[in-house]
C-alpha cells in the first residue's frame, strides 16, 4: 500500500499585538490576535526536508506587524484582506493564503484621552479571510457573547428513554455563550455597521422570543441576522446551555428565588441557517 502526503498547511498562529494611533493628546488603541495559514505547493518540506518554498513562519509574524503598522488597521475585515493578499503574492509556492483575526475590545476610561478598561463579559469580535488566485471571501463574527433572560423559556414534550430523569419546565432561565460566524456572500461591506447590525439581531431575537428550546431560539437568531445584514449569506451558531438550577431556599425560611450556576456538564447546540443557494464562503468552521 503506497504512503503519500494529503491536505497541508502552515501558518503563524496567535501573533499579539497592540496598535495605538496617536491624535495628540488623544490615543486610540487596537488590540488583536492574528492567525495566519498557507497552503500550497510545500511537499518537498514535508517529503525531503527541502525548505525551497517555505516562507518562515517568523516572516508571517513580521509581515503582521508591518502592515498592521504601515496604516491604521481599519475594520479587522480590511487588514484581513490587506494580510491574505499580500501572503499569497509573497510566495508562487502559495495557493491560499488564510488569515483569523481575533478583536480584544477596550473603552476609555470615563472618556480619558489615554486610559482604558477591558469591558467585563470578554466578548471577542472576529474575521476571516482566505484569497487565492480566483479572489477573496471575508467571514466574520464574534465569540463569548454571555445572553441571559429570567423568563420566557420553557423545554416541554422532549423524547424520554429509560434514563430520562429531567422534569419538564414550563419557566426556566436562559443562559448562553454565543459564538457566531457569518459569511459575507462578495466584498465592499461596511464590516463595521455590518457586525452592529448583526449583534443586534442576535439579542433582539434572543430576547423577544418564547423559547420552547434553545434550538429554536438559535434558528431565530440566525434567521434574524440574515434578515438584517443582506450582505450575509449564512450564519454558523454555537450555544452552550448555560444550566442555572432552582435552590429550594424555603427550606430556610426565605422566599425569594437563589440559583445554582452550572459549570458542567453543559448542553450544546450548533447549527447552520443559511439562505438557500447562497454561494459558499470561507469555512466556519475556525
Amino acid at each position: 500500500m503506497a504512503i503519500v502526503l494529503g491536505d497541508n498547511r502552515y501558518g503563524k498562529a496567535e501573533t499579539r499585538l497592540l496598535r495605538v494611533t496617536r491624535h495628540g493628546d488623544r490615543h486610540e488603541i487596537r488590540e488583536l490576535t492574528v492567525s495566519t495559514t498557507l497552503e500550497g505547493d510545500f511537499a518537498a518540506a514535508h517529503l525531503r526536508g527541502d525548505n525551497g518554498a517555505v516562507l518562515p513562519t517568523d516572516s508571517q509574524k513580521n509581515a503582521v506587524y508591518a502592515i498592521a503598522a504601515e496604516a491604521p488597521p481599519g475594520a479587522i475585515e480590511d487588514l484581513g484582506l490587506r494580510l491574505a493578499r499580500h501572503f499569497l503574492a509573497a510566495s508562487p509556492a502559495v495557493r491560499t493564503a488564510a488569515v483569523r483575526l481575533d478583536e480584544h475590545a477596550w473603552t476609555r476610561i470615563d472618556g480619558h484621552p489615554h486610559a482604558f478598561a477591558r469591558p467585563a463579559g470578554g466578548e471577542v469580535r472576529q474575521a476571516r479571510v482566505v484569497a487565492d488566485a480566483a479572489g477573496a471571501s471575508v467571514a466574520a463574527g464574534l465569540d463569548g457573547l454571555l445572553i441571559l433572560k429570567s423568563t420566557g423559556s420553557e423545554f416541554r414534550g422532549f423524547e424520554r428513554d429509560r434514563y430520562t430523569t429531567l422534569e419538564e419546565a414550563d419557566d426556566r432561565i436562559l443562559a448562553t455563550a454565543v459564538t457566531a460566524r457569518w459569511s459575507y456572500a462578495g466584498l465592499g461591506v461596511d464590516w463595521a455597521a455590518a457586525h452592529v447590525t448583526a449583534r443586534a439581531a442576535l439579542l433582539r431575537a434572543f430576547a423577544d422570543l418564547h423559547s420552547r428550546s434553545l434550538q429554536q431560539t438559535l434558528y431565530a437568531m440566525g434567521r434574524a441576522v440574515l434578515e438584517a445584514v443582506p450582505e450575509a449569506a449564512e450564519v454558523d451558531l454555537r450555544l452552550p446551555n448555560r444550566h442555572h438550577f432552582a435552590v429550594d431556599v424555603a427550606r430556610f425560611g426565605h422566599g425569594g428565588e437563589v440559583y445554582h450556576v452550572a459549570d458542567r456538564p453543559y448542553g450544546l447546540i450548533e447549527a447552520t441557517v443559511r439562505r438557500e443557494g447562497a454561494p459558499d464562503g470561507p469555512p466556519l468552521d475556525w
